[in-house]
């Protein structure tokens, strides 16, 4: 789900990318029950909600389905070809609306009941700016679910071959220099309390997939997927032939001797209390 590919946000030295496939198509094919299956029981008819990082809108058009035509559901996304692909696909649906833009830039007159962002915040580099901007978007007593990772945790089994494991590495370095999180769906719990959230609930969805699935294996490759971009290698992070290495070397590693891999995913809620905005 890690794959660095679609331009996300610019900070004062460099450009970072976000989680996302080659294509739209990837965000297109996913679902609330399969993706975000946690959030289900946080939502109710009539709500209105804002969903952070939307892509497509595949997640957020079921999110749409089931606050009802009472409700009213905004998805926001900054890669504007998501967007695009997103409106074209569910624009028909009157109680969903997807917007082009980046969250720190995104105004609304009526707030929300219910703010939520899946996979997201682990590419966002400006954490404290973002967690203020949700305030000023909910209601008073409204709520935040944020579904992310702990990159740090991630379990393969067996362990995977020593170029990969360099690329893993140089991978998490990259990403912390950049300004990002790679514990971020660990340490949500801390950082909300931090900003005036209470009632904070932890919900465990760990992706696992088992290399005798046919339909897990994909899922598997993804890292070598991540290492198809050269970002890295023209940042200095490693030279191309261990970026190559890793991926022949990864890729013969899930076909041949990979039992399975373990991503650690939380989705983590919480309640503001007050309705004070932070600048």
């Amino acid at each position: 789900m890690c794959q660095i590919c679609q331009t996300v946000a610019v900070t004062e030295n460099k450009v970072i990318h976000r989680e996302s496939q080659s294509s739209a198509t990837t965000f297109n094919q996913r679902t609330l029950d399969q993706d975000y299956r946690t959030l289900k029981s946080a939502l109710k008819p009539g709500m209105r909600i804002l969903d952070i990082g939307c892509g497509t809108g595949a997640i957020t058009k079921d999110i749409a389905a089931i606050v009802g035509p009472t409700g009213y559901v905004v998805g926001i996304d900054n890669t504007a070809s998501f967007i695009t692909e997103g409106n074209s696909l569910f624009g028909n649906i009157p109680n969903l609306e997807l917007v082009h833009c980046d969250l720190l830039d995104f105004e609304c007159i009526e707030k929300f009941d219910l703010i939520v962002s899946a996979r997201t915040f682990q590419w966002i580099s400006t954490l404290d700016k973002a967690i203020d901007k949700l305030k000023t978007l909910l209601k008073p007593n409204g709520q935040v679910s944020i579904l992310d990772y702990n990159h740090e945790a991630i379990d393969w089994n067996p362990k995977i071959p020593r170029s990969m494991e360099h690329f893993y590495h140089m991978f998490l370095m990259w990403r912390n220099d950049a300004g990002m999180n790679n514990r971020i769906g660990y340490d949500l719990e801390e950082i909300l309390e931090e900003h005036g959230f209470s009632q904070i609930e932890v919900f465990n969805a760990d992706e696992h997939y088992e290399r005798n699935n046919p339909l897990h294996l994909d899922k598997i490759k993804i890292w070598s997927k991540v290492a198809n971009s050269t970002q890295m290698v023209e940042e200095g992070y490693l030279n191309d032939q261990e970026r190559l290495d890793a991926i022949q070397d990864y890729n013969n590693w899930a076909d041949h001797e990979a039992v399975s891999m373990t991503m650690k995913l939380r989705e983590v809620r919480a309640i503001l209390t007050s309705n004070i905005s932070y600048q």
